[in-house]
């Protein structure tokens, strides 16, 4: 059994396992089209002679973490034939994909599940989740008078990525997006688009949408102000001759439209969304800025991490007056810990989505109530979010 990136020569290889593996197949077009577009480099396979038996693709991504960009390994495409499941494979596979990823210095990584408990057993937990509305037409926020303009057909990505960056840097785990993810990933020939100016003719909100089977259909609203959502909703409502409801996807898990509509009595639903992994808990800890903590500014914390042999063990997390962290291995038995978790819990903490004191009081966190307060105290407040899907 041998573990390699993939050829050029094998995309047929490659693409006939997705195809199988996801139930769909690509026409002849988009072949040609996803050929072009193989990086065979970022696609790691596990071989028996000159067989492939499972593979996964590792991109190199960059989220924003405290409103700064940090290099992370995004997990795609894992996927394996019927005959070679419950063999390990993929076991395999994302161990050594972490192994790559630390050496690299990308401290993070993030994949979209197929099945949730199956990756949380190698330390990938949820970090973010999102809401998705239907609005009828009839419960529209109302229409307003508003101090700036809404332009149609914008395909300036520059002037989408000042607006986007700006509304990202604000949660834990939003994409930095390059222009090519812009082309690929984002924008297609089906989408519309429309950016509101304010009066001084500066961009201060955008909405990426469709028009399907009479309803809005809207992939990304992201605005700067309260006058830009406004403005964004009064374009949308204009629409009411030609559809029957607007529906909003990716919304993040802090918003509170409902709340602001005349009726909130909408269909809504809660979805988690993306798993994230720390890589290198120490690298990670130490390219954040805490809460300075009153009192004693260290504790002594276990991480149990079975995949990953260099986060695993005891830990001092020392807190300097200025907010940086460092954490020292240290040499001693989990019991001397004032605290210990497992790199998924740890993962939920930092990013922010959960807080310590709940992970305490539902067994995910151990330790004495004293320290899990001291750990509250330290990890700033943060909301996650995820507009993007690989």
């Amino acid at each position: 059994m041998e573990i390699r990136q993939l050829r050029a020569e094998e995309f047929e290889d490659s693409l006939s396992l997705s195809e199988y593996a996801f139930k769909y197949k690509v026409s002849a077009e988009d072949r040609v089209r996803a050929r072009e577009n193989f990086k065979p480099e970022q696609t790691w396979g596990i071989f028996e002679g000159d067989s492939i038996g499972a593979k996964l693709t590792l991109l190199p991504l960059q989220v924003y973490i405290q409103g700064k960009p940090v290099a992370m390994g995004g997990i795609a495409g894992v996927a394996t034939w019927p005959e070679n499941r419950r063999q390990g494979y993929v076991a395999e596979l994302l161990t050594h994909a972490l192994q790559r990823m630390n050496e690299a210095g990308q401290t993070l990584s993030f994949l979209h599940p197929f099945l949730i408990p199956f990756y949380r057993k190698f330390g990938w937990e949820i970090y973010c989740e999102y809401k998705k509305y239907t609005i009828p037409v009839g419960k529209f926020p109302h229409k307003t008078e508003i101090q700036g303009t809404v332009k149609r057909g914008i395909s300036d990505i520059a002037v989408f990525q000042q607006m986007y960056d700006s509304f990202a840097r604000r949660y834990n785990g939003t994409l930095q997006r390059s222009e090519s993810w812009w082309k690929e990933s984002v924008l297609d020939d089906e989408m519309h688009a429309c950016v509101f100016y304010s009066e001084q003719g500066e961009p201060e909100g955008y909405v990426l949408y469709k028009i399907v089977q009479q309803e809005l259909v809207i992939d990304e609203f992201i605005y700067g102000n309260e006058q830009a959502r406004q403005g964004l909703w009064t374009f949308l409502a204009n629409h009411d001759s030609m559809i029957t409801a607007a529906q909003l996807k990716l919304v993040p898990a802090d918003d509170i439209l409902p709340f602001l509509l005349p009726d909130p009595r909408i269909a809504q639903e809660n979805y988690p969304y993306f798993m994230a992994r720390i890589v290198n808990a120490k690298a990670f800890v130490e390219n954040m800025t805490f809460n300075v903590p009153e009192g004693d500014r260290e504790r002594v914390f276990y991480i149990e991490d079975k995949h990953a042999a260099w986060n695993n063990g005891l830990w001092r997390w020392n807190v300097s007056e200025h907010g940086e962290a460092t954490l020292t291995r240290m040499q001693g038995e989990r019991s001397e810990a004032d605290l210990q978790c497992g790199i998924g819990t740890l993962t939920a903490l930092l990013m922010g989505y959960r807080r310590p004191l709940q992970a305490a009081r539902y067994g995910q966190l151990s330790g004495t109530a004293e320290a899990a307060a001291w750990l509250e105290a330290l990890i700033p407040q943060a909301e996650t979010a995820l507009f993007d899907f690989f």
